[in-house]
């Protein structure tokens, strides 16, 4: 069965935007779309728009987040159930990987290994594989939790600002296939690439999905739209296909800002979630 894991957290140290995904969503019936689930719902304590001392934003939040998801997460382990995580924003994945050494499939529009600088918006949004990595520096419980060789990434179309902003790509580090190939791969493809990542990490991995990996027309309610991205019926299909790999130990689904859209597409989000919590189930 699965265990709902609910992260109002917005590292952008506020209790708006895309913190109010969960409650979103509930509103939308996502509860009742999984069946039998438990809940375990976070508190995000100390969310304050100040940078700490590693230049993050709300960073004492940030860790007392992670700390908590991990805790979530290993509960739900515990009970023999399987944890899915929504935020919130993208560190909510952070939790998992502290929780138990696993591989990473990170479907996401963005690399997401800025490190935080005066330059940069300063939130952890931005940097949580890079965190992930060891790459950037975080406030403890973070640390390097994952080895590049156990991390495939899905989707990023951001090479351009990446290069602009003289910022080092992962694609050097990890397994990395960007927007393009992944709007042509096929099912097989991207099972192939799931199972190489899985028998690196022991065939126990996690899946991360950043809903800005959906292109503008199919999903407008991010903080940071860029060109080009998938619609639904794609995401439905690299889901399936990556979800037909046995070994998934979890999901996270994060960036929705409901505030932009009035809570327009929380249906259509709940659906997608529901369908993960289905495939993780079979």
């Amino acid at each position: 069965m699965i265990a709902l894991i609910e992260v109002p957290f917005n590292s952008a140290g506020t209790d708006s935007g895309v913190a109010r995904m969960p409650a979103a969503l509930a509103d939308r019936g996502l509860h009742d779309m999984l069946g039998t689930v438990t809940r375990h719902p976070i508190t995000v304590r100390g969310a304050v728009a100040e940078r700490g001392e590693h230049g993050f934003l709300a960073e004492h939040a940030l860790g007392a987040m992670v700390d908590d998801v991990r805790t979530a997460v290993t509960r739900a382990w515990a009970e023999s159930r399987t944890p899915v995580v929504i935020g919130g924003d993208c560190p909510v994945m952070l939790g998992a990987l502290a929780a138990h050494p696993l591989g990473l499939v990170f479907v996401d529009g963005h690399e997401d290994a800025w490190p935080p600088s005066d330059a940069t918006s300063g939130e952890a949004a931005d940097s949580e594989l890079g965190i992930a990595l060891g790459l950037v520096a975080a406030p403890p419980p973070l640390g390097r939790l994952i080895d590049p060789g156990r991390v495939l990434v899905l989707g990023p179309r951001d090479a351009d600002e990446l290069e602009a902003a003289g910022v080092p790509r992962v694609g050097s580090l990890v397994r990395m296939h960007d927007a393009e190939w992944l709007a042509r791969a096929t099912s097989d493809d991207l099972a192939d690439a799931v199972r190489q990542t899985a028998a690196r990490a022991s065939g126990a991995w996690w899946v991360h999905i950043d809903l800005d990996v959906l292109s503008t027309a199919a999903l407008a309610a991010v903080d940071y739209p860029q060109p080009g991205g998938l619609d639904w019926h794609e995401l439905d299909a690299v889901v399936d296909a990556v979800l037909s790999v046995p070994g998934c130990r979890g999901a996270s689904v994060v960036i929705y800002n409901p505030d932009l859209d009035g809570g327009a597409a929380a249906a259509r989000i709940a659906e997608f979630v529901a369908r993960i919590g289905a495939l993780l189930e079979e």
